[in-house]
């Protein structure tokens, strides 16, 4: 059944709301809001409310000793991603991470490589892997973007694709690039199509502005995508969802 789904963004060591696909090298991203408190804070929260399966997104380099105080807050009720790798998957797993999330390393440029899919999983267990297929919209799709979503691949996202992926990951987690942080609503065509062609759990993320679309989020879904809800919650300087409120609809 559709959750809420919480996160914990971390950029140059603190906890930040950014516009997605402006995080460039060329220019300070599009902040909404940057928190005084710190990584642990969030993780606190979420365990005490027992909210499970939230991401940390590291958004940049150093950013890894702040993650890891989320994650030792919080052991085995949060998943890392963000420049995960084969050489540091197993560093944050110890830590404390339930799964890694992992994008950019399994692409060649902007080509898939199944190989280094499979060879991650064999690694850490298909069970802790969750794979980011995060995208933006093409003229006739949904295809994969890498390299803090500035590059589209040619990863089509189709009923195939998540069929192959999905016998090596515990689950897919996916932005909608193109609404992230904008909180205009979510693309429903999206959530939608990953519902029906997902053998494994999906978590989308993307232009959710309010309570109520955690419960449209359900009912276009049939209950089986979860969703993050970010820029727009009042714990992260938002005024569209209250954070109560989500933990109550999880609740029910």
């Amino acid at each position: 059944m559709t959750k809420f789904r919480p996160c914990i963004d971390i950029h140059q060591g603190k906890v930040k709301q950014i516009v997605g696909g402006s995080l460039l090298d060329s220019a300070p991203p599009l902040t909404h809001f940057t928190s005084s408190e710190s990584p642990a804070y969030y993780a606190n929260l979420y365990k005490r409310d027992a909210l499970k399966g939230g991401h940390v997104i590291m958004l940049g380099s150093g950013n890894a000793d702040a993650a890891k105080e989320a994650l030792a807050a919080y052991p085995g009720g949060l998943q890392i991603g963000g420049g995960i790798n084969p050489g540091n998957a197993e560093d944050f797993l110890d830590a404390g991470a339930s799964h890694i999330i992992v994008t950019s390393w399994i692409f060649e440029g902007a080509k898939l490589d199944f190989e280094k899919v499979r060879d991650l999983s064999e690694q850490v267990g298909k069970n802790r892997l969750v794979l980011d297929l995060s995208c933006r919209r093409t003229k006739d799709g949904w295809n994969v973007a890498t390299n803090r979503w500035q590059t589209i691949t040619d990863a089509k996202i189709n009923e195939e694709l998540l069929i192959i992926l999905g016998a090596y990951c515990d689950e897919f987690l996916i932005h909608a690039a193109d609404v992230e942080g904008l909180e205009k609503g979510m693309d429903e065509k999206l959530i939608q199509f990953l519902s029906e062609a997902s053998p494994i759990p999906v978590t989308y993320a993307g232009g959710a502005r309010s309570i109520e679309d955690l419960t449209r989020c359900k009912s276009l879904s049939n209950g089986k995508i979860d969703l993050t809800i970010g820029s727009a919650l009042d714990i992260f300087g938002g005024k569209g969802a209250r954070y109560e409120e989500c933990v109550e609809f999880n609740l029910r």
